[in-house]
């Protein structure tokens, strides 16, 4: 399945196309109007994951002085478990990597949510700190950062 994902460069479009479903199946805290404002953003980038024309992911970054930050990666409900995720991962990294200066890759991930911190791990991502409450109350983030320099 994962080498029939198609991923591609986020479009109003395509958020329009998702628009009815974007808190549903995609189970995210960012509203559609976040998102449009996002895809505005100069400093902001972001990709959709599509299978047979159905957009069934997405992910985005922002561009900080030397370090990317990745805002989210978010797989449809009924999509997950398939490896979607880490393609989403994969291109950010490449991406990433791609931007002039830039000294590393950081994020905030829940820390109940194991699945994603193995990821994350297993693509070079090391623990760094915890900010407390981050997701609300008893619901902490780790961060993690990837070093860019070590390629």
């Amino acid at each position: 399945m994962k080498n029939n994902i198609i991923i591609d460069k986020m479009s109003i479009d395509d958020l329009d196309s998702i628009k009815s479903v974007l808190q549903d199946e995609f189970d995210d805290f960012w509203n559609y109007n976040v998102f449009k404002e996002e895809l505005k953003n100069e400093n902001s980038y972001y990709i959709i994951a599509k299978l047979e024309d159905n957009i069934v992911g997405f992910g985005g970054i922002w561009k900080a002085v030397d370090d990317v930050h990745i805002t989210n990666i978010v797989v449809k409900k009924n999509f997950r478990k398939l490896g979607i995720g880490n393609v989403i991962l994969e291109h950010l990294i490449k991406i990433g990597r791609n931007i002039k200066n830039m000294k590393s890759i950081t994020l905030e991930v829940n820390d109940k949510n194991l699945p994603a911190i193995n990821l994350y791990l297993k693509s070079g991502f090391k623990k760094v700190g915890l900010r407390k409450n981050y997701y609300g109350l008893d619901e902490n983030a780790i961060i993690m950062t990837l070093d860019l320099n070590n390629k």
